[in-house]
């Protein structure tokens, strides 16, 4: 498999996880597949842009700040949440901003995800 069809693949796998913890009530782990999906899509877009994949989080987040401000604007937005889900107990509220997210920019990448 390619690594942009793995990213694919992985992002819907993480999405679908997320979707289940939350629906269990388990946010503080909805949060945390959610953050890799938008990690997973993020590489993704990068990779379409740019032609290669990021070396890191922090070139990850450069990348998209320097050249992408709509997709690092998410994500920047979202990080502190995703820091915080090691010491704090996070609610519905935030890992639904979470999945929110991670459908924008699967529609921005134009991939279906099914109906969970």
């Amino acid at each position: 498999m390619s690594t942009k069809q793995d990213l694919i693949e992985n992002a819907k796998e993480y999405f679908k996880n997320g979707i289940y913890a939350q629906k269990r009530k388990h946010y503080n782990t909805s949060v945390t597949l959610f953050f890799k999906t938008l990690s997973a899509l993020t590489d993704l877009y990068i990779i379409e842009k740019e032609g290669h994949p990021p070396s890191s989080h922090s070139e990850r987040f450069r990348i998209l700040e320097k050249k992408y401000k709509e997709i690092y604007d998410i994500l920047d937005k979202d990080f502190p949440y995703y820091q915080n889900s090691y010491r704090s107990k996070l609610n519905l509220e935030v890992s639904k901003i979470f999945e929110n997210d991670c459908r924008t920019i699967f529609e921005i990448l134009k991939i279906r995800i099914k109906k969970i």
